[in-house]
């Protein structure tokens, strides 16, 4: 049984062929609008949010599935019953679990103790749905990911984590800006020998920039701190000029002032849109490779 818990857990000819489908799910939505029909599907989020309750939520939906949506309200996971009680109950009644949770070993434990896959819909570690819908529109972008080069700007976090894992296995030539201190988890890091570096020179010639939120969900940072030290690494107009990137990426929310100006995020060099749209469109695809009979 497969799951999608991080980024390494499908090898490059996996991936390819999972965003050659996501492709395929856009262009034809209508042909695959009973694929699952007879599935069920349940959201269990710790975390609130936007573009991955919606897209996921409506990604099994058209594709003939059955959702339930569990949040907190339903008693936090771990501390009403444990983890693992959550995973053999679910495991009873839906035929795949996904979970957005404040802790990788949640979502672990959740792998370990159920009996359905489970897909990663965000975890401190890893957002691997994130990173998959990226890769999608800087190739619908670009029309190729081998030797695209994508520099990734803030703080280094899990959908830092991501991309550098995506970027490896699909050829991506990425690079990450980060302040002192700011930087990925060291052992990703050595896994994908992605260069690291606080300069932000070094962005000049890349094909396109991506940056996120200085502070992530349940971060308890001190914001004047984090101001202090993010300001020199805003993505402006200047930065873009400067770079000569052709695009601007973002996962959402952003904070316009903060990690980008208005100007770069609302412009036409910006494609967060087509990242959140594809969303939709590869986590359909992940439903498939999980759940589609063969």
């Amino acid at each position: 049984m497969k799951h999608l818990l991080t980024d390494f857990d499908w090898n490059a000819a996996e991936l390819k062929a999972l965003l050659q489908q996501a492709a395929t799910l856009k262009a034809h939505p209508a042909d695959y609008a009973q694929a699952l029909a007879g599935k069920s599907v349940a959201l269990l989020f710790e975390k609130p949010s936007l573009r991955t309750r919606v897209t996921f939520e409506l990604g099994a939906q058209q594709l003939g599935a059955l959702v339930v949506y569990l949040d907190q309200s339903h008693g936090a996971l771990g501390k009403r019953e444990p983890v693992g009680d959550f995973a053999q109950n679910l495991s009873c009644w839906v035929n795949a679990i996904v979970a957005r949770t404040y802790s990788q070993a949640t979502l672990d434990e959740l792998a370990a103790k159920g009996s359905v896959p489970v897909i990663n819909a965000l975890s401190d570690r890893f957002h691997p749905c994130q990173g998959l819908a990226d890769m999608l529109s800087l190739y619908e972008v670009f029309g190729k990911l081998e030797g695209v080069k994508l520099a990734y700007v803030g703080d280094g976090n899990n959908v830092t984590h991501s991309l550098m894992i995506l970027s490896k296995l699909l050829g991506v030539e990425m690079l990450v800006v980060t302040p002192k201190g700011c930087e990925p988890a060291a052992d990703i890091i050595q896994a994908t020998g992605i260069q690291v570096t606080d300069d932000m020179a070094a962005l000049e010639g890349v094909d396109a920039i991506y940056t996120d939120t200085w502070i992530s969900m349940g971060d308890d940072k001190d914001p004047e701190a984090v101001l202090k030290t993010f300001l020199p690494y805003q993505i402006n107009g200047d930065v873009m000029k400067k770079s000569g990137a052709k695009a601007f990426m973002h996962c959402l929310p952003a904070y316009r002032g903060k990690e980008v100006t208005a100007e770069v995020l609302e412009g036409p060099q910006s494609i967060v849109l087509r990242q959140a749209e594809n969303r939709l469109h590869v986590q359909k695809a992940v439903f498939l490779k999980l759940l589609k009979e063969d």
